[in-house]
């Protein structure tokens, strides 16, 4: 049976998940980073609670993490998402899905905001965001370079109604 599935992550999936994080990057329009780490430094640097793949028979066919705005104790329910669709099956809902998923299981963890810093050319990601309750706090002008041009990113957040 074709079943479409979402399921936690680890190193073990790796491998498909860098794929497509690469892939994501190449596009310029997701992150300023320009390569995906490797698994120490990325699982060092997220929750371990909310690390998603959304898998259809076996292929991967995106993913969502959430990593901490802060080490500080009185932001530790306060998350940053990624959420990343492997090109090729972009515009099928996956994305929405493993907000909605991510969202749902970062108020059992609990996460009180989640914030996103989106480029504003991001247009199918920033739809995704605000379709889940997340509000535009603001446009953040030319706060960093990417391959030598200044970009903006818009701020969004979401507020759990269970805190």
């Amino acid at each position: 049976m074709d079943v479409l599935r979402i399921d936690r992550f680890d190193e073990e999936n790796w491998n498909d998940i860098h794929a497509i994080y690469e892939e994501g990057l190449q596009t310029r329009n997701a992150s300023f980073q320009l390569k995906a780490p490797i698994w120490e430094e990325w699982n060092k640097s997220h929750l371990t609670f909310c690390r998603f793949m959304i898998v259809h028979d076996l292929e991967v066919l995106g993913w969502a993490a959430l990593s901490p705005v802060s080490n500080r104790e009185v932001y530790k329910g306060v998350a940053e998402v990624s959420i990343y669709v492997a090109l090729k099956h972009g515009g099928k809902g996956l994305g929405k899905k493993l907000l909605e998923h991510l969202v749902k299981e970062s108020e059992k963890n609990g996460i009180w905001t989640l914030q996103a810093n989106i480029f504003p050319e991001n247009k199918a990601s920033l739809h995704i965001h605000r379709s889940n309750g997340f509000r535009v706090v603001g446009r953040r002008e030319k706060i960093a370079q990417l391959d030598g041009k200044w970009r903006d990113t818009i701020l969004l957040e979401r507020r759990s109604s269970r805190m």
